[in-house]
C-alpha cells in the first residue's frame, strides 16, 4: 500500500523534551496539535520538559510501607493487644468446642 492509496500525510513537527536525568525525547505531533508542555520520558519515567537547562523535577514518591506499618498508623499498640486477645478467644473456644465434639468419638 503506497502513499497515493492512503493519501498525504499530515503535516508533522518535531519536539524535543528534556527530563531530569538529561534524556531527550523527540516525538512528533501533528503540525494542528497542541503540544503539551509535558512529557513522559520513556527511558526513566520521570517528566520531561522543553526547557533543557530547566526540567521539570522528579516526582516525590514516597517509601515503601508494609501492610503492618500503614496498621500501626491506624492502631495503637493496646488497640492491638486487644484486638488479638479476642481473636486468640474465639480460636480457643472453637478449639475447644472441636474438641469436646469429637471426644465421644475417642472414647
Amino acid at each position: 500500500m503506497g502513499e497515493a492509496e492512503r493519501g498525504e500525510a499530515a503535516p508533522r513537527i518535531r519536539v524535543a523534551f528534556y527530563c531530569a536525568n538529561k534524556h531527550e525525547v523527540v516525538p512528533s505531533f501533528s503540525h494542528e496539535a497542541q503540544v503539551p508542555d509535558e512529557w513522559d520520558c520513556p527511558r526513566c519515567g520521570f517528566p520531561a520538559g522543553k526547557d533543557p537547562e530547566n526540567p521539570p523535577a522528579p516526582p516525590k514518591t514516597e517509601p515503601y510501607k508494609t501492610h503492618l506499618a500503614y496498621v500501626k498508623e491506624r492502631r495503637s499498640d493496646a488497640d492491638g493487644q486487644a484486638i488479638l486477645e479476642e481473636a486468640l478467644a474465639k480460636l480457643r473456644a472453637e478449639r475447644a468446642a472441636m474438641s469436646a465434639a469429637f471426644k465421644p468419638l475417642n472414647d
